[in-house]
């Protein structure tokens, strides 16, 4: 099938930043009374809003998750960010390739807020080929798995969803992406890099029509499918 457009997740697919907001997450919950490991931490929140789980967190802290908190949470994830984050191997090499593919017909879909997603696009270099097409689930009436991020992107480059391809590298993300009608490639790396990405079973189970192991290998995977 021929995509005239790519759509892609952010943290996990283009940025390695999964352990880092988790790290911080689970500090600060550790903190305020819920006693949980970075395990069991990363299986909860990954591909979720921690506002999504406020009922979960209000019931093991026994206190209200409030605006401050959020507000504490956001900061000391960005200077753990700032500090630390790197791209996904392969992710820059393979965005300018696509973007140069399909004539700028990309967009960044997370479900991450705005500020989050452009710092981390800006810091590794990617943001001048995401110009204009970044999209915030927490700007939608519903955040993944809910498709509405997904068909915003698309409707903004002009695109039918089923001329989009995906890609997503959690279950909560393949399940917006074939809730928006899109054809889902699904991203589970091994090693070091696997932690916090869903197993290529999961991502199948959810609907993804393929499982790419490197970020790396995109255009030739697109290549493949005379793309």
């Amino acid at each position: 099938m021929t995509f005239e457009a790519i759509l892609f997740d952010c943290d996990g697919v283009l940025v390695d930043s999964e352990a880092i907001t988790n790290g911080v997450l689970c500090a600060m919950l550790n903190e305020a009374g819920w006693a949980l490991s970075a395990q069991e931490c990363m299986e909860i929140f990954i591909g979720k809003t921690v506002r999504s789980e406020a009922a979960r967190i209000e019931a093991h802290t026994g206190r209200p998750l409030t605006d401050d908190w959020m507000a504490a949470f956001y900061a000391r994830r960005n200077a753990r960010l700032q500090a630390e984050l790197q791209p996904i191997e392969g992710a820059l090499d393979a965005v300018r390739a696509v973007h140069a593919r399909l004539q700028g017909r990309i967009a960044c879909a997370s479900g991450a807020d705005r500020h989050k997603v452009e710092m981390q696009l800006h810091q590794v270099g990617m943001a001048p080929y995401f110009a204009g097409y970044v999209f915030s689930g927490h700007e939608m009436p519903a955040t993944k798995p809910a498709p509405d991020v997904y068909l915003a992107a698309a409707a903004a480059l002009g695109v039918a969803p089923a001329r989009c391809l995906v890609v997503e590298d959690t279950v909560t993300g393949v399940t917006a992406g074939v809730a928006a009608g899109a054809t889902v490639l699904g991203y589970s790396p091994g090693g070091a890099q696997g932690a916090g990405h869903g197993t290529p079973a999961a991502l199948r189970a959810a609907g993804a029509v393929d499982i790419l192991p490197h970020m790396a290998g995109l255009p030739a995977w697109l290549e493949a499918q005379g793309c």
